[in-house]
């Protein structure tokens, strides 16, 4: 007989937190700024002596316990968390550390299938823990992290509804913004971005098939990368699309994302896609970021501009700082934008049914068709109960993947999108395309929905190109992101890219947990 998992108590305590105050990160008992501090200024105190893995996830967990109550991103804590820390320590004083990596604290999106603890895609239905790890969960217990807990998502990866609302799941209600906190964390790597701005983990694994990791990542403040298609094993993560998914590393600081894909990347012989990365592909990304990575760079811009007077705002400072860095600016506009959303959208849902169907039986006690999973929403109390299942009944008729039709989208979709960024690289002689990730967040609304008015993930993601988001500015007290993508396995070019932007800019501020905007005046 199946038990229902419960999922742990994310709210350690309901200690009331005053917005902005109480919940600064200095406050963890470290005697330092959680915010601030970046992987390596961490390893160097545990070598130094002067922090323990064990005082990080401790201050970690006081975090999450003292904050989350108000964001309500982590759905569960790992009851060993402090166990896996003690082993780290150990093997410190041993002379036997794994890498940089080893003893910091990591929060896992709940698609990602870890052993001992709920892995729920958002969903009620998926309430049995999975029997084994994910690959990409295997590579960071081998590399000393510490596995903190799962985070709140968009259920199903926000691919269950036209009409739904980013950071919403069945299984762990609505994830707030930290900068606002009734602003929406977009979606679907929602707790992953949120969780990471409010300083609730070092480093955060987040998923997306187009957007979900660069548009909480814009959203909250914070960096993600979503990695070339075929760099991270997806073996043991719940799928959309075998030919857009993948996962890939949310953090604070770009040094961090780069030391975290170096951990994820790996080849996987149960997922092909990880066969075809060069042998040339670096090993460790963070070796490879540098300060002056943007000079004599060429980079195109494409500015969306006219559709959001923020985000256009913000773009001309990114400009402004891009070239007092000594790059090379050309305004881009990237084709055929029309014609890949008109063919990604069907191939979607074909995709859909077939590979969330093959990654079913790997579960125990679940629904194993996509029938089946329409059908228990439809019976259960709380599934339904903020919008419907438009996008699993239009899947569910979907054609299959041996219909001519379908094969005829994906590959429009793929190589138009693909042509989009490598036409404009190779006529414009670019290192790379530099994008808005993000307009400022909405506020969270059911009956409304999500209210996207700007995004740029697209192009990236159907390609399988790398992209990367980082603090660009703020309209307000909202933050907004900016991308760097370029041709596939170019993953050290954007991180790097990234990376002096970031230091160039100093862009991103800690949130402040506004309960809202105060209203405008007339």
């Amino acid at each position: 007989m199946c038990l229902v998992w419960t999922l742990l108590a994310a709210a350690l305590c309901s200690t009331a937190m005053t917005p902005g105050a109480a919940a600064e990160p200095r406050q963890a008992g470290l005697g330092f700024d959680l915010d601030l501090a970046t992987i390596p200024e961490l390893q160097h105190q545990f070598d130094q002596g002067s922090l323990t893995a064990h005082a990080l996830t401790k201050a970690y967990l006081h975090r999450i316990g003292t904050v989350d109550h108000a964001v309500n991103s982590v759905l569960a804590v790992s009851p060993d968390a402090l166990e896996q820390a003690d082993a780290s320590d150990a093997r410190r004083r041993h002379g036997q550390t794994k890498g940089q990596l080893d003893g910091i604290p990591v929060l896992l999106k709940d698609n990602v299938d870890t052993k001992g603890l709920a892995s729920t895609a958002g969903s009620r239905a998926l309430n049995v823990p999975p029997i084994d790890d994910a690959v990409l969960i295997k590579r960071l217990r081998a590399a000393g992290a510490v596995i903190l807990g799962k985070t709140n998502l968009s259920e199903w990866a926000n691919f269950r509804s036209t009409k739904s609302t980013s950071g919403w799941s069945g299984t762990g209600g609505q994830t707030n913004n930290p900068y606002v906190l009734d602003r929406n964390p977009c979606g679907s790597s929602s707790g992953s971005g949120a969780a990471v701005a409010a300083s609730l983990a070092q480093v955060a694994v987040g998923t997306e098939t187009d957007g979900s990791i660069v548009c909480p990542a814009g959203q909250n403040g914070v960096v993600g990368l979503k990695p070339s298609l075929g760099l991270v094993s997806r073996t043991g993560v719940v799928p959309i699309s075998a030919e857009q998914d993948t996962a890939g590393p949310m953090a604070r600081h770009v040094v961090d994302a780069a030391i975290a894909l170096s951990v994820l990347q790996g080849r996987d012989p149960r997922d092909p896609a990880t066969a075809a990365y060069p042998v040339s592909q670096p090993r460790d990304y963070a070796a490879l970021l540098n300060p002056g990575a943007l000079r004599g760079a060429r980079l195109g811009i494409w500015r969306m501009a006219g559709q959001d007077a923020d985000v256009d705002k913000v773009m001309r400072s990114v400009v402004d700082a891009l070239t007092a860095a000594g790059v090379t600016v050309v305004d881009v506009e990237l084709p055929y934008q029309d014609q890949i959303a008109a063919a990604e959208s069907p191939a979607l849902l074909t995709e859909f049914r077939h590979d969330l169907e093959q990654y079913l039986r790997s579960r125990r006690c679940a629904p194993q068709t996509l029938a089946a999973l329409i059908d228990f929403n439809s019976k259960d109390p709380v599934e339904l109960s903020k919008f419907g299942q438009e996008l699993f009944e239009q899947a569910q008729s979907a054609p299959p993947i041996t219909d001519e039709r379908y094969q005829a989208q994906r590959e429009a979709a793929t190589s138009l999108a693909r042509r989009s960024i490598d036409e404009v690289l190779a006529a414009n002689h670019l290192d790379a395309i530099v994008a808005p990730t993000n307009s400022a967040a909405w506020k969270t609304d059911y009956a409304a929905g999500d209210a996207y008015s700007l995004g740029s993930s697209t192009p990236a993601a159907v390609a399988g190109y790398p992209n990367v988001s980082v603090p660009a500015g703020f309209a307000g007290a909202l933050p907004i992101g900016v991308s760097f993508m370029a041709s596939k396995w170019r993953d050290a070019r954007v991180l790097a890219f990234a990376a002096a932007f970031e230091q160039a800019s100093g862009a991103r501020r800690a949130p402040h947990y506004l309960p809202t905007l105060p209203l405008a005046t007339p």
